[in-house]
């Protein structure tokens, strides 16, 4: 890796840490919103790193669908056990079961948009005022319209035509009694900017990051695990492809690329040269032009 290289992820992370430790001093009760995706376990070691030798001084706040991949689970305990910080868990079928949210039904049913009523409810249940997440400008054209500083009116919802400047990083968390703000450290890095910071780091990710073999099933040109929670429709078989994940969300609904990419080097070396988006297999985005900007402005992440 080049010095230039290194150079840039620095000032990157130098940027990220000033933007996390600007909430710890700005905010009386952050969280950090976690997926167990490859973006918050970066933002999670950033904020390790901000407040090192001390523990990370906020919880961490992780939307439990139901239909999570079992490595992504399995990868959340045991970092959470080995940073020592305490994780709160809002779940969308506790959501469900109240009444508060509605199944989809149909072979393309999702829970990607229940989690919007979980999230919510978690953060006024723990009268949270910043929450931080691992979003980036360069994943989807609604996300490119945040700041750092997102601010939230008292229905947890966003506003992209009303943001405030943000001028030499200078941030302004003043807010009213019920507002709240989400807020992205890592709002410049772009993905492949990540890819090699973790390798610079040497950050461990779960395994469905990397190539392996799985049984996936083939919608609208879109790679699919098969899961308990895949309906298959007319036509549909189930077939076994060497596969790895750009983005982490949820089964159902988040597409898979064929690849034999099994370390980072490999993984940093595809990515320069894809001509596809991260989320471009992310089918809760195809659903509409604009089902990210929808999606946020009710208050997803």
């Amino acid at each position: 890796m080049s010095n230039y290289i290194i150079n840039h992820l620095r000032e990157l992370e130098s940027e990220a840490i000033f933007v996390i430790r600007e909430i710890a001093a700005q905010f009386e009760n952050p969280v950090l919103l976690f997926s167990g995706g490859k973006d918050s376990i970066l933002l999670t070691h950033l904020a390790k790193k901000a407040f090192f030798p001390a523990k990370i001084p906020f919880p961490l706040i992780h939307i439990d669908t139901g239909h999570n991949f079992p490595e992504t689970i399995a990868f959340r305990d045991e970092l959470v056990e080995k940073l020592g910080v305490t994780l709160i868990v809002g779940s969308v079928q506790e959501a469900i079961d109240k009444g508060r949210a509605k199944e989809e039904t149909g072979a393309d049913a999702s829970r990607n948009s229940l989690q919007i009523v979980s999230l919510l409810d978690t953060l006024e249940e723990h009268k949270v005022d910043a929450a931080m997440g691992g979003a980036r400008r360069d994943e989807e054209k609604a996300r490119a319209k945040e700041r750092f500083f997102s601010h939230r009116d008292e229905f947890g919802q966003w506003d992209p035509k009303n943001q405030r400047p943000e001028l030499w990083n200078l941030f302004n968390g003043r807010k009213n009694y019920g507002e709240h703000f989400r807020v992205f450290p890592i709002s410049n890095w772009t993905e492949m900017d990540v890819w090699e910071y973790i390798k610079l780091e040497n950050i461990e990710l779960p395994s469905l990051y990397f190539s392996h073999q799985r049984d996936c099933v083939v919608r609208d040109g879109v790679i699919l695990a098969n899961s308990e929670f895949i309906t298959l429709k007319e036509g549909e078989a189930v077939e076994t492809m060497t596969v790895r994940y750009r983005t982490c969300g949820d089964m159902p609904i988040t597409g898979a690329v064929e690849s034999t990419a099994d370390d980072l080097d490999k993984i940093i070396e595809e990515i320069a040269t894809t001509r596809t988006t991260e989320r471009g297999g992310r089918a809760d985005d195809k659903r509409a032009e604009t089902a990210m900007e929808d999606r946020k402005k009710q208050g997803y992440f």
